[in-house]
């Protein structure tokens, strides 16, 4: 006997509606018209998917407008005020913040993430002990991937190297690295490479956060990443600098990240509100262009970044209006171009975190339930999910909105 029968479902590769069977926590079935030998749910129509995966998430430092506030607006600025207010995090206060966020995430279907977790000597290991605690206790409806980095610089700021070691033989999952604070960039890139390969951890960079095309660290890490043979095993986020490139240079570094084998993850909520401060008129987006990179494929990702903090004030983690976000800023319409970005904020990441869930026979039940035909619609409507499963169990449903007509 089926625990579960769920009729009427979109999957990508079906032509129309089937039925899909659960046992034990995996897809038992797919087809139309299963045999009714357990309880059933009818999905009307809904679009079933593997789920959002967050690619980029800040999960220690999320919620924390009560305590401090990004005067300027700047990076600059969004940086000094969350070191200062770090200083009294707590594994406690962490690990109630994080909770906030994930609980939201669950409901608008994200069942993955990777969220980078800051270690150096003013916060320690606490933060990073209280997302391993999130890792665990959330493990029934999320997967959670830790990457552990230096915000305020490596060589810089003696210890933080130490601490990172430490965190990575507890368990972390992978190491970050953000040059563009450290007084001596390329030696931090240097040491990262080293420690990843001594661990055997991929690599994840905040990179080029800032728009002035003539320098960038992104060609040191190119560079480092073939001599260190660990093609397919970085990443690099923001890199605003993408942005102020003119095609000919734009499409020499889908070259260079195709040859690198780097993947790109683009954060539009955060790269909108903290470029082009210095600007009065004609602000600049300061959002690099994925679907440029993805077009020619590259591995790319659009994810949240940050929630309610000095970094980006903003945050209901929802994927569907950030790829919505990314769509309008980057003024995207029709069917290909609106599928690429529901296919960055779903698919691209899941192969970036190596982590494979397929709707298909035999494989997990971990799934969401879409209002819509397909990932365009989603995208361009900002589908709100309707329920999920993970491991063939049930982790949320929403209720559907009603209308009362007069009578």
């Amino acid at each position: 006997m089926t625990d579960l029968i769920i009729r009427n479902v979109r999957v990508a590769e079906f032509d129309g509606l089937i039925d899909l069977a659960i046992k034990a926590g995996r897809i038992e079935a797919m087809g139309r018209g299963l045999a009714a030998d357990g309880p059933e749910r009818d999905a009307e129509g809904a679009l079933l998917v593997s789920g959002f995966v967050e690619s980029h998430i800040h999960l220690d430092k999320a919620c924390i407008l009560d305590r401090c506030h990004n005067e300027t607006g700047t990076l600059e600025g969004a940086i000094a005020s969350v070191g200062a207010a770090k200083k009294s995090f707590t594994a406690e206060d962490v690990y109630a913040r994080g909770k906030r966020v994930l609980e939201k995430a669950i409901v608008q279907g994200t069942n993955a993430m990777r969220t980078h977790v800051e270690i150096d000597p003013g916060i320690g290991l606490a933060g990073f002990d209280a997302v391993v605690k999130l890792k665990h206790d959330f493990a029934w409806a999320v997967d959670l991937q830790i990457c552990v980095f230096p915000q305020e610089g490596l060589t810089n700021y003696p210890g933080t190297q130490t601490l990172l070691e430490e965190a990575l033989q507890k368990g972390a999952d992978l190491l970050g690295g953000c040059p563009y604070v450290d007084s001596d960039p390329h030696a931090q890139i240097a040491i990262l490479f080293d420690m990843a390969k001594a661990h055997d951890v991929d690599l994840d960079f905040h990179l080029d956060f800032d728009l002035d095309p003539t320098w960038r660290h992104l060609d040191e890490i190119a560079r480092q990443t073939v001599s260190h043979g660990w093609q397919g095993r970085v990443a690099i986020g923001h890199v605003t600098k993408l942005s102020a490139l003119p095609r000919a240079a734009l499409m020499d570094t889908v070259a260079l990240l195709k040859h690198a084998g780097i993947a790109l993850t683009v954060l539009p909520a955060t790269d909108l509100f903290l470029m082009g401060r210095g600007e009065d008129h004609l602000v600049p987006r300061g959002v690099a262009p994925a679907h440029v990179f993805h077009e020619h494929g590259v591995c790319c990702t659009v994810s949240t970044n940050n929630v309610l903090n000095p970094f980006t004030p903003y945050g209901d983690c929802s994927l569907s209006r950030i790829a919505n976000l990314y769509a309008n800023v980057h003024q995207l319409s029709g069917a290909s171009a609106l599928q690429a970005c529901f296919d960055m904020v779903t698919e691209a990441p899941r192969r970036l975190i190596n982590q494979s869930n397929r709707i298909a026979v035999g494989e997990a039940a971990t799934f969401v339930a879409l209002p819509a035909r397909d990932g365009v619609q989603v995208v361009s409507e900002i589908a709100r999910p309707l329920w999920g499963f993970k491991d063939g169990r049930m982790t949320f449903e929403q209720a559907a909105a009603q209308l009362f007509e007069p009578v």
